[in-house]
């Protein structure tokens, strides 16, 4: 029984060992695309933008407004190509918060409710990449990797302990 249950440990590990590229670029595809013309939309409709967030009682909604739609659009970008990934996951991670906060808050009746919303799944996967990093196929580990600073130390150590 023993060694049945270490096999179930063990084997999805090294399967994992070999896939670990494609969790963080599957989440940054995802949520890249979705953002990047979250943004787009947003800044092409920035008049209405700023009356919601007049609506939605955020301060500065004139300054806020294209602030965050260019922080959508250009974080989608930039997850998308793996480039600053963690400033961008961490910036979009606060836009999530904020809106949570201030659109949808008043929906809130429960944990259930909170955990239902698009913009808290969100804010968990931008949370994951903030921590995991982007990746070995993006833009910051090649950047990483050619100029050889500020390697990865934890990376490396769960590589090798793998």
């Amino acid at each position: 029984m023993k060694s049945l249950v270490q096999w179930l440990i063990d084997w999805p590990r090294q399967v994992a060992g070999h896939l670990g590229w494609l969790a963080p670029l599957f989440a940054r595809v995802t949520v890249g695309w979705v953002f990047l013309w979250s943004g787009w939309g947003k800044l092409t409709t920035l008049a209405q933008v700023t009356e919601n967030f007049v609506g939605w009682g955020i301060p500065l909604p004139h300054l806020l407004a294209p602030f965050v739609s260019g922080v959508e659009f250009f974080g989608g970008l930039f997850l998308l190509l793996g480039l600053l990934t963690r400033i961008s996951a961490g910036a979009l991670a606060v836009t999530m918060i904020v809106a949570i906060r201030s659109a949808k808050w008043a929906e809130v009746d429960s944990l259930e409710t909170l955990l239902g919303f698009d913009e808290f799944e969100y804010l968990a996967l931008f949370l994951w990449l903030a921590i995991a990093g982007p990746g070995a196929l993006s833009v910051d580990h090649w950047l990483q990797r050619r100029f050889g600073h500020g390697t990865d130390t934890r990376a490396a150590a769960d590589h090798a302990a793998a």
